[in-house]
Parts: C-alpha cells; structure tokens; sequence
C-alpha cells in the first residue's frame, strides 16, 4: 500500500486549503485514514481520523476548522482546512490502516503565513 498525498503549499491565515491521499497498491480491505502532520522541532501529532465506517475524530486544535472525509470507491481521504492559523503549519502525513499494519505518505508542507 503506498499513500501518495497531494495539495500542500501556501495558505493565508483565515484562507481554505484541501489535502488528498490517494492509496494505490494492494489496498484491499483499508480501515481507517487518518492525517498526522508536524511541526518543526515538535513530535508528530494527529489531526484527523476517520474509519471505514465513517467515524471521525479531530485534534482539538482543529475541531471546527478541519473536515476529514474519505471515498472509498477511490481509496481516498481528504483534509479541508479552513480558517488556518500559523500554528497549524507543518509537514502534513496521511497514514492507512490495513489490518494491522499501517502505512505513510511522503508529506506535504504546508505553510500558514501572510
């Protein structure tokens, strides 16, 4: 399974970005998509999850601001940002679940800043 994320770069504050995770490979049976990201000098962190059977969660940091959502014909997730802040800069990951194992995108940056 290999996530291939797309969408980061630039955003004002206040403005809207979208983030997508394509997973391609043996995807049968995904479970849940999630978004991690990562800020310099600080750990990982998640965003937003959401499984196979449509439950979300969110990141305090987020909730109001973010939406996850997946397609599961495509094997698909995606991350609507809306109202960035410069906190929410970073380097955002998509992370699968199969079973028990999962995998991670390459990263995108995206940078919050006027």
């Amino acid at each position: 399974v290999q996530p291939v994320e797309s969408g980061g770069g630039l955003v004002r504050p206040g403005g809207s970005l979208g983030l997508s995770c394509a997973a391609s490979g043996n995807i049968f049976g995904l479970n849940a998509m999630a978004w991690y990201r990562q800020a310099p000098g600080k750990q990982r962190e998640l965003v937003a999850r959401v499984t196979s059977g449509g439950t979300t969660n969110y990141a305090d940091s987020v909730k109001g601001r973010f939406t996850i959502s997946r397609d599961n014909a495509k094997n698909t997730v995606f991350l609507q940002m809306n109202s960035p802040q410069p906190g929410d800069t970073g380097v955002y990951y998509c992370n699968l679940a199969q079973g028990t194992n999962w995998y991670w995108g390459q990263g995108t940056q995206v940078t919050v800043s006027s």
